[in-house]
């Protein structure tokens, strides 16, 4: 895969576009500008003398003295630009034909064009010329065809060389503005560059390092703030792991502590077969209680990386929650806990997951609750979602306990974790299976009991 253009090459690029595209629009109109400065100069000029030789035209008699007539027009051109003039009645010789360029080789325009004043370039292979062609009618002679011109050969010398400098001075603007662009955009990415420094800096044991979203510029506030939420969540995750890690520790030397310590008793003197067997048994609840906990944890991994429910179907949740209370029933009787079921509902997922998560909330409600009261499971609907709700009277857990009742290996009570409560992973369990669901479980307790609610989304044409 071809890597992307830097950000700086591409702005420096961009920047460079800009500036060639307005110094090409600026030189263009600049060069157009002259031009037409020029034409319109000599245009002027032209017609100045066209208006000059018609009044003189008008007032020439058949008997006038050709030389005389020369003259007038000299003296005429006296005083203009240089201006040449050619005057033809369509005899030879012409009336007048200035000496320094032979106007009679101007080709005529049309008739229709001829009546007309018309300005044009020529060129007699030795100097360009711009040149008004009008046709004017005498009062005794005529018509006389009038070629006035102006040479231009300074003016488009000038242009040429102006075209020249200006083009060049363009071409080195845009050259300068491109290396002032890459200065630019790389002194515009200095705040980004300081950050990416920050961050470089940044391990697992400075996961509360935090950018200053006030310190850096407006733009770039928003990706500080972003990242400030990531490392949030990643020190949190850390620690959740590095928990979740101690917690593991702990709970496998505890069996592995006693299963040494027996064998250890075992096998410091003799002992009969019934003694032996009495030490296997022992050791074989450790090595169930290992094998549950184990067993936990790879459900867990299992659920977190789930993001769908891998086997979705139709489910009766008060079908499923009367089988439980079918499995639960001895327990409960034991107990002395009666358990009741209200309410009906159906949701999409995996039978076998919501199943375990519901008999975890079960027995855990059945553990609390005391003699001669009711575990309440209520099933329903509630703004197109699925709602569960299970319900234990009991002691009121504290809010400080009640906000970590989801961790992993978290006990109200630690002094109860060889009291068959299990390693601690139930209700994380819950959880995981939840909003592997796309749901949500909330905790709630008070002086009438302990409360857990499901939120599930809600499944039509059941």
């Amino acid at each position: 895969m071809k890597r992307p253009t830097s950000l700086t090459l591409r702005l420096t690029l961009l920047f460079s576009a800009v500036a060639t595209v307005v110094f090409l629009a600026f030189g263009w109109i600049i060069e157009r500008s002259i031009e037409e400065h020029f034409e319109a100069q000599d245009s002027q000029e032209l017609k100045i003398v066209a208006r000059a030789v018609k009044e003189l035209l008008t007032k020439l008699k058949m008997n006038d003295d050709l030389s005389a007539i020369k003259q007038r027009f000299d003296d005429m051109l006296i005083g203009h630009h240089n201006p040449l003039l050619y005057i033809s009645d369509g005899s030879s010789p012409p009336l007048y034909s200035s000496s320094e360029a032979d106007l009679s080789l101007v080709p005529l325009p049309s008739a229709n064009h001829l009546a007309h004043r018309t300005v044009q370039q020529w060129n007699d292979q030795q100097h360009h010329y711009r040149i008004l062609i009008q046709q004017i009618a005498g009062k005794s002679n005529g018509p006389y065809t009038v070629i006035i011109a102006v040479a231009i050969d300074f003016h488009m010398l000038f242009l040429t060389q102006f075209r020249h400098t200006l083009w060049l001075m363009v071409a080195s603007g845009i050259i300068v503005m491109g290396i002032m662009g890459w200065i630019v955009v790389r002194s515009g990415h200095r705040p980004l560059h300081h950050i990416v420094e920050q961050i470089s800096r940044i391990s697992a044991n400075e996961l509360n390092s935090r950018l200053t979203p006030e310190a850096v510029p407006a733009e770039l506030t928003e990706l500080a703030q972003s990242f400030n939420d990531l490392l949030q969540r990643l020190e949190e995750a850390f620690n959740r792991l590095t928990n979740f890690s101690a917690d593991i520790a702990h709970e496998l030397r505890t069996p592995v502590t006693n299963l040494m310590t027996q064998t250890q008793v075992a096998l410091s003197q003799a002992r009969d077969a019934e003694e032996y067997q009495e030490i296997l048994y022992s050791n074989m609840e450790e090595y169930e209680r290992m094998a549950q906990m184990i067993s936990d944890m790879l459900f867990l991994a299992k659920a977190d990386n789930a993001r769908h429910p891998p086997n979705a179907e139709v489910i009766d949740l008060k079908s499923e929650v009367n089988n439980l209370f079918d499995y639960y029933g001895a327990w409960a009787e034991e107990c002395q806990v009666s358990l009741i079921q209200e309410g009906d509902a159906h949701v999409k997922g995996d039978r076998l997951m919501l199943r375990r998560a519901l008999s975890n909330l079960l027995s855990n409600a059945i553990r609390y609750t005391q003699e001669d009261n009711s575990v309440t499971i209520k099933l329903g609907y509630a703004d197109d979602n699925v709602v569960v709700v299970v319900h234990n009277p009991g002691t009121p857990i504290s809010g400080e306990h009640l906000a970590k009742v989801f961790d992993r290996f978290y006990r109200t009570d630690p002094s109860r974790q060889r009291s068959g409560e299990g390693a601690g992973l139930g209700l994380a369990i819950v959880k995981s299976i939840i909003e592997a669901h796309s749901g949500t479980i909330v905790a709630s307790s008070d002086e009438r009991g302990t409360e857990f609610r499901i939120t599930l989304p809600g499944f039509v044409d059941c």
